[in-house]
């Protein structure tokens, strides 16, 4: 099902805040950082991100199956989601697409980089950079998901700052839940520095 433009807005702004945290936030924008350790080694970790389909949520998606998300972790790969057609009873279906983030950065087993304005965040001028940076600790790994916001918006940035962390947030334990969670539930949400 076709989620539209202000449905998603909605669900951001009431989602449930989780652990994630507003590390900066002025006139011209904010950035939002949380942190997992999942006992799967970076291998395991890095395939998965990679394949968003099988753990983002639903409720974040434009067409309400994340299994229609796909993304090419190379740079100028796509953060894709493609929007099924309806069937029509005299004709037949046209699917559409949506590109969440373009790929800038991808260095295996360590980092990737993308750009782009998620949710209602595509309609205004701003736009964001995705950092997700993994770290093998003795544990597992440690994900650092931080995304930094700037630009031009037509929302009060202390609110969309605290919607968009905490659909951030959801999409990261989403990963971590996926992987297996943790093995040290003390260290999945420890505060992280800043990636380079």
């Amino acid at each position: 099902m076709y989620r539209s433009f202000f449905t998603l807005i909605a669900c951001m702004l009431t989602s449930a805040p989780l652990s994630a945290e507003v590390v900066t936030s002025n006139d011209d924008g904010f950035v939002t950082r949380d942190t997992a350790t999942v006992s799967a080694n970076s291998m395991a970790t890095w395939l998965a991100l990679t394949k968003p389909g099988d753990w983002w949520s639903d409720q974040h998606t434009w067409s309400g199956d994340a299994t229609n998300m796909a993304l090419e972790p190379q740079a100028g790969g796509c953060f894709c989601e493609r929007l099924p057609g309806e069937d029509v009873a005299d004709g037949f279906s046209l699917d559409g697409s949506v590109q969440h983030a373009a790929v800038i950065q991808a260095h295996p087993l360590r980092m990737l980089r993308m750009r782009g304005g998620l949710g209602p965040l595509q309609g205004e001028p701003a736009t964001g950079v995705l950092t997700i940076t993994l770290e093998e600790t003795e544990d597992g790994t440690r994900i650092v998901w931080e995304y930094n916001v700037g630009g031009a918006m037509r929302y009060e940035i202390a609110e969309i700052s605290g919607a968009v962390d905490s659909v951030m947030t959801q999409q990261l334990h989403g990963l971590r839940d996926h992987l297996g969670g943790t093995r040290d539930p003390a260290t999945s949400d420890e505060a992280s520095p800043a990636p380079e």
